[in-house]
């Protein structure tokens, strides 16, 4: 008899197979769930309503401060994405590189240590010696209000000045009229996508900078992993039929751009893709978006050590102590 499980994450091109039945998952039988929101699963994930869930990587670390973690993780990544890109300034803010970010206001999407800005903040400590205590920092929604998530730890180190936004108040708009400075933010600012001239990113040509990142680091930064209940960490035939699944998923989405190449990807709606597609294919390889920690295991350690860098962990963890144990080797 299969066992049955609720699965539950976010729509991504990778993950499609599995939730519309393209792909099934050997002696699973699995629910599949979404919600508009991702961190709606997140959220239901930490109370308890679903098996095994996509969830954020800082979400995710928070719960290690527990005297029992309450999960522990697969080496599947269901969102990566460069964050160089993701930092947007006021252009009257003075603001024209790294280093005029101290003593700025930035604005820091959902909550303080976001996936995206604890990425961006460690790249930025690290290349260009600017640190989050420098700054002054308001968290909120950047195109639609966020509540403060009381269901969730929100640590915020010793000298680093960090509060919410008022009620109702967007932090694109506050970046528009200049009562803040920067932005780090997963969603671009809706005034910036509207061409408004008062906000830029930091980082124009952010391309260029992110691919050289990848070729000087090997790091494709991680967003999300796949987070099991500790009840299934012991059911190790189980959780591998659960990586399989997923693997076959990704890799059947892959394997379609391979072959659309031999079309030149007249099924896609962006010009110039196949182009692309040769310039990421030269970058990252045949499987650009890899699983399994062998091929994660710095971009992994480096997330790890921001995490406690930045104050969100209490201790810095490593691999060990995230991955369900028999995933160790992959």
């Amino acid at each position: 008899m299969n066992t049955k499980l609720t699965i539950a994450g976010g729509s991504h091109e990778q993950v499609a197979p599995l939730f519309d039945g393209r792909v099934t998952i050997d002696g699973v039988d699995a629910t599949f769930e979404s919600a508009p929101v991702i961190t709606e699963i997140f959220r239901g994930m930490l109370e308890g309503n679903y098996d095994i869930a996509e969830l954020g990587l800082t979400y995710f670390l928070r719960s290690f401060d527990h005297a029992d973690p309450p999960f522990k993780a697969l080496p599947i990544f269901p969102a990566r994405n460069f964050r160089h890109s993701s930092v947007f300034v006021n252009t009257a803010a003075g603001v024209q590189t790294p280093k005029d970010l101290p003593g700025k206001t930035i604005g820091d999407f959902a909550l303080w240590g976001n996936d995206a800005s604890v990425w961006i903040k460690g790249i930025l400590a690290d290349e260009h010696g600017v640190t989050p205590d420098q700054s002054r920092w308001v968290v909120g929604g950047t195109n639609h209000p966020i509540p403060s998530f009381d269901w969730l730890p929100q640590p915020v180190p010793d000298g680093v000045d960090v509060h919410h936004a008022a009620d109702g108040a967007l932090l694109g708009d506050m970046l528009e009229s200049g009562e803040i400075d920067a932005l780090m933010t997963v969603d671009a600012p809706q005034a910036f996508m509207d061409g408004s001239t008062k906000i830029a990113r930091l980082f124009p040509d952010y391309e260029s900078v992110e691919r050289d990142y990848y070729r000087r680091t090997g790091i494709f930064p991680q967003m999300h992993i796949v987070a099991v209940r500790p009840e299934l960490i012991e059911q190790t035939d189980l959780l591998k039929s659960v990586y399989r699944g997923f693997a076959e998923a990704k890799e059947l989405v892959q394997q379609q751009y391979r072959r659309g190449a031999l079309k030149q990807h007249m099924d896609v709606i962006t010009p110039w893709f196949s182009q692309l597609f040769d310039e990421n294919r030269k970058l990252f390889g045949e499987d650009w978006w890899p699983y399994g920690l062998a091929a994660n295991r710095t971009a992994i350690d480096t997330f790890l050590r921001y995490h406690y860098e930045q104050g969100l962990s209490k201790r810095l963890l490593t691999a060990e102590d995230i991955f369900v144990p028999e995933f160790l080797d992959t």
